[in-house]
Formats: C-alpha cells, sequence, structure tokens
C-alpha cells in the first residue's frame, strides 16, 4: 500500500523558513512532487523533481525562495522554505505518481489531474 505523508508544517512569521519532508512507502517514484492549496483556491503546483535531482521546476511565485530535493535512500522529498510570506499560508501536499510530461506547463498546472497519490496534507501559516 503507498502512503505519502508529510510534516514540518507550523506556523512562522514572515520572512522565516519552514522545511517540509514527505516520506513514501510502498514503491518508489520516478517524479515527485509538492502542491499547495490555500482556503477556497484551487490546489497549485509548488515545485517537482525527478528521481535524480537533475530536473527540477517551480512555481514562479515560489523560485528562488523555496528549494526541492529528495533523498532516494530513504524515500523522501523534502521542501526547504526561505523568505516565507503570508500568500504562502496554504496546506501543503506531496505529490507523487505523475502521469505528466516534463513538458508540462507547470506554473499553471492546478488540481489533481494525471497524479496518482497524494499525502493528507501538512499546514503551513505565515503570519505578518
Amino acid at each position: 500500500q503507498v502512503q505519502l505523508v508529510e510534516s514540518g508544517g507550523g506556523l512562522v512569521q514572515a520572512g522565516g523558513s519552514l522545511r517540509l519532508s514527505c516520506a513514501a512507502s510502498g514503491r518508489t517514484f520516478n517524479t515527485m512532487g509538492w502542491f499547495r492549496q490555500a482556503p477556497g483556491k484551487e490546489r497549485e503546483f509548488v515545485a517537482v523533481i525527478s528521481w535524480s535531482g537533475g530536473t527540477v521546476y517551480y512555481a514562479d511565485s515560489v523560485k528562488e525562495r523555496f528549494t526541492i530535493s529528495r533523498d532516494n535512500a530513504k524515500n523522501t522529498v523534502y521542501l526547504q522554505m526561505n523568505s516565507l510570506k503570508p500568500e504562502d499560508t496554504a496546506v501543503y501536499y506531496c505529490a507523487a505518481g505523475f502521469r505528466l510530461p516534463w513538458t508540462t506547463n507547470w506554473d499553471k498546472l492546478r488540481g489533481t489531474y494525471g497524479i496518482d497519490y497524494w499525502g493528507k496534507g501538512t499546514l503551513v501559516t505565515v503570519s505578518s
């Protein structure tokens, strides 16, 4: 049985940092990523990483502030979030089992289409 379990969310002041982790079990995944969903909004893409870590994409809104990485020995993907802003407040979801090509317009990706597995999410709240 596949499980994705996120951790590391919490409350942080604007300008602060958090590191999210997502531990996968049941199988390994070539592509893993992070999405987020703010109250009243659609789930949106944040970042994605290939198996080797050599290919990564970020949403324009988080570029230069967030870094995605992975440890394949631990079957875990991370999201280092720096210079956090109040608009980063959302539930952050780990995603795996992508059926989307690398040519996807990642910054415009919304919803859950084309992705087979999701974690339950971890809440990140950034206070101003």
